[in-house]
């Protein structure tokens, strides 16, 4: 009985953490209001999440699918990260416009500018359908049978939701499926872009400066919501008027002090806090080291290019940071987990559980063969993986197989329309013209990008795990990736742009040469050898290891009912609570909590890509000419870190003071933290957060677009 106790005190001392979690917002009363009160929150409940009544949760939004924003005027004004609107502003930029480099400002509402397939989506409410989803499922029912009782179920239930109204409804599952939600969202789709500072403030420390501290950049973009005259949402026109809110998000010129409340409100993306050892093993050794490494030599190319030409680097602006944001996060990460032995911590857990298990001869039945069975499914899974992250990671990492794998779909529903059958071939096509492929791509870039994966993918993957087609390309060549390169890129139309737009605009009169087209050939090739050998055994792989790890999820609620446990991120509406705290990321070093100007000034290198100052920033910063922005001892604060859970997804969410104050826009984590989204350590997880006075200053002060300052709520 004593080895019992000690092993549940030791498993719960592991799984409860300071400042840890994503929670729910309509469950905050019941699951953590007495702990945020403790540590400061004067809000009620009701205030941060309601239904009936306005509250903050009106007021956040989620950005474009993937990130987060903030609603700060009653005229639909929205704050969001620079890195979330990057995509617009590259979009709208151009050479002799280049918005990226210089920054954008619209003076007027006539100015902001509309980018297509831009959504903003706010959640009206969120209701637990758990018993709803499961109705009709016995302990009897296979596990197909469950999945088809489950499905119907949530359909049925999301299409009940929004009978006679304008709204979308999805259900998710949490917890590996232990429990189901429901989600009712509206959806903007008429967002214009408002402001944006040039990249060398938006972007200041560029890749060098990404998931790390000590931070100084103004990641912010500002964007505003449009809606027809019954306020609801509507497509593009120019009769649309900007959305009247049901709650504005104050903000505070007050900054704030080490040790106060923090709160994020947002939408994180994914985490795995719940993973078993022999997952975090193959993470952390196998997945994340394989993708670092072909993603850095993707970079590598790229940034050479992109260094010579001003249109190169505009075009392949947004793909770089999309593929270095994850290339430095897996690193992190990875550091972080063998830094933090994660592994072993992982497994003192499973041990401490299977003693606790093992001690109850009911509880040994149910859960006595976790993980016996995620042991032999991982040994199967990882060799798996890896064959997906080389799909994934090195083969369409060449956009040539990228874009011609778009044709395969075109092709199947070609084919049905041609027999009579039910097709969506014209909507598609549809889709492909306006894809704009060729707006981001540079060919002699693609060239060595494709022999450097080709290259990796030979050395990497054993003939017998390779398409026959690829396969016999390569012995056919002598694994010489640099002449299998030339000979596709010698013989391919669909990198030639003249050539593929002629060929899309009649595709059907040219289909046959899309079909002997050797990157589509090869492309089509590829995709069939993984759609079928595969993919399959891996997503039997995952639902098999997801089952046991809902089962693994029920026996630790079932050991710890004291335990308030948290659902990983899935992209939905959540809070994560905290404090304004420094951290040390080694031995003899203390960072502070908090950036200022000074430090930009610091780091500045004329005409350095990545450390340039803009003249107007200089001369503000000579002259000390903050405003009201700065504090009492005159300095101009930057950014600061709590010690808020957050992942991707997080990108633009709101970080409120204790009264529910906006004080800043949280956009990053710290390199020693990106570990966070499979384990999360107290003293070395720290979110990066945009002080909201550099924000207003960089508006006012730099871009003299002061006059958005009127529509905001200034709390003094």
């Amino acid at each position: 009985m004593k080895q019992t106790l000690l092993a549940l005190t030791l498993i719960i001392s592991l799984i409860s953490k300071a400042d840890e979690g994503m929670w729910l917002p309509q469950l905050l009363n019941a699951m953590n209001m007495k702990d945020m009160k403790k540590n400061g929150l004067k809000l009620t409940a009701e205030q941060i999440y309601s239904v009936n009544k306005s509250s903050i949760k009106d007021a956040i939004v989620q950005f474009a699918g993937g990130c987060t924003a903030e609603i700060v005027s009653d005229q639909g004004l929205i704050l969001t990260n620079h890195h979330c609107g990057y995509s617009a502003i590259a979009y709208h930029s151009t050479v002799e416009k280049d918005y990226l480099t210089n920054g954008f400002w619209a003076m007027n509402k006539k100015e902001e500018v509309y980018t297509p397939n831009l959504n903003a989506t706010i959640i009206q409410r969120i209701e637990d359908v758990t018993a709803k989803v499961l109705k009709g499922i016995t302990a009897n029912s296979t596990e197909s049978k469950k999945d088809s009782i489950t499905k119907a179920n949530m359909k049925a239930l999301e299409k009940e939701a929004i009978a006679g109204t304008h709204y979308e409804a999805f259900i998710k599952p949490f917890f590996y499926g232990n429990e189901y939600y429901l989600f009712v969202v509206e959806t903007f789709k008429d967002v214009r872009m408002v402001g944006a500072p040039p990249s060398s403030i938006g972007k200041f420390g560029g890749e060098s400066d990404n998931w790390m501290w000590p931070r100084h950049n103004a990641d912010f973009s500002v964007f505003r919501i449009y809606a027809n005259k019954d306020n609801k949402p509507a497509e593009y026109s120019a009769d649309n008027v900007p959305y009247k809110p049901k709650h504005v998000i104050p903000i505070s010129l007050k900054g704030y002090n080490q040790g106060d409340f923090t709160m994020v409100y947002g939408f994180p993306g994914r985490t795995q806090e719940y993973l078993s050892s022999y997952a975090v093993d193959m993470i952390m050794n196998e997945s994340d080291p394989l993708k670092v490494a072909l993603r850095e030599k993707r970079l590598n190319i790229m940034n050479a290019d992109m260094l010579q030409s001003d249109a190169v680097r505009i075009a392949y602006a947004t793909k770089y940071a999309s593929i270095a944001n994850y290339y430095k996060k897996w690193m992190g990460e990875m550091n972080g987990l063998k830094n933090y032995d994660a592994v072993a911590k992982k497994q003192l857990f499973e041990n401490k559980f299977s003693a606790a298990v093992n001690a109850d001869p009911l509880k040994k039945e149910k859960y006595g063969n976790i993980f016996p069975q995620l042991q032999k499914v991982y040994s199967e899974y990882k060799t798996l993986s890896k064959q997906v992250d080389y799909y994934s990671e090195c083969l369409l990492a060449i956009d040539a197989f990228n874009y011609a794998r778009f044709f395969i779909t075109l092709n199947n529903e070609l084919k049905k329309k041609q027999k009579g059958a039910t097709n969506t071939y014209e909507t598609t096509l549809a889709e492909y013209k306006k894809l704009g492929f060729f707006k981001n791509y540079n060919k002699p870039t693609d060239i060595k990008i494709c022999e450097a994966m080709l290259n990796e993918y030979i050395k990497g993957v054993s003939s017998n795990n390779r398409p026959y087609v690829l396969d016999s390309f390569i012995v056919a060549n002598n694994n010489d990736a640099k002449k299998i390169t030339e000979f596709l890129f010698s013989n391919t139309n669909f990198v030639d742009k003249e050539k593929a737009e002629t060929m899309l605009n009649d595709y059907e009169k040219y289909t046959n040469l899309y079909e002997r087209d050797p990157v589509y050939f090869l492309t089509s090739a590829i995709v069939k050898y993984y759609s079928n050998s595969v993919f399959p055994q891996f997503q039997y792989d995952e639902r098999e290891i997801n089952e046991l790890q809902k089962l693994y999820l029920q026996g630790q609620k079932e050991l710890f009912k004291d335990k308030k446990f948290y659902p990983d991120a899935n992209s939905t509406l959540r809070v994560a609570y905290g404090k304004v705290n420094n951290y040390k990321p080694k031995d003899g070093v203390e960072y502070n909590y908090y950036t200022t100007l000074e430090g930009i000034m610091e780091k500045y290198i004329a005409n350095d890509e990545e450390f340039d100052v803009p003249t107007k920033l200089k001369d503000l910063y000579n002259k000390k000419d903050y405003g009201p922005y700065a504090n009492k001892d005159g300095k101009l604060q930057v950014a600061f870190t709590a010690s808020n859970h957050t992942t991707g997804g997080n990108s633009g969410s709101p970080v409120f003071n204790a009264k529910g104050q906006l004080i800043g826009t949280n956009f990053d984590r710290n390199w020693e933290g990106t570990m966070s989204d499979i384990m999360y350590n107290p003293n070395q997880c720290r979110n990066i957060v945009l002080d909201v006075r550099y924000t207003l200053f960089v508006i006012d002060k730099f871009a003299g677009a002061g006059y958005l300052l009127n529509e905001m709520k200034l709390v003094k």
